[in-house]
């Protein structure tokens, strides 16, 4: 993920209109192919790192780890260590998270719809 630098004109009309527009808000929170699949894999419940790795094989580990981090940072997802040997870490959707379940099952059904999907 490349950072934007402050002082472009992208980034200036990035904070225009994530003020402007709490869709765009929202978006820029879940935003990105990965975010939201991740999302998608932990409304079913909590999962550690490796079983999100099986869900999605073509994700880099450094991408998994960034991605995670930017969820728990808005708040989307909180990370939970057991004071185990050896140590178990799982990632769950927070209260804010679940509420995007309801959210995440419609964009299915309409990109269902769009590819002409019956489902």
């Amino acid at each position: 993920m490349t950072k934007i630098k402050e002082s472009s004109t992208n980034f200036a009309n990035k904070q225009i209109l994530t003020n402007d527009c709490p869709e765009v808000f929202a978006i820029s929170i879940i935003g990105g192919q990965w975010s939201l699949a991740i999302c998608c894999y932990l409304i079913n419940g909590s999962l550690r790192y490796s079983e999100i790795k099986k869900y999605l094989p073509n994700i880099t580990e450094r991408m998994l780890t960034l991605q995670l981090r930017k969820l728990e940072e808005n708040g989307v997802v909180q990370r939970r260590v057991y004071a185990e040997v050896p140590p178990r870490v799982t990632y769950e959707l927070t209260t804010i998270g679940y509420e995007l379940s309801p959210i995440i099952r419609e964009l299915g059904k309409w990109g269902n719809k769009l590819k002409g999907d019956p489902a």
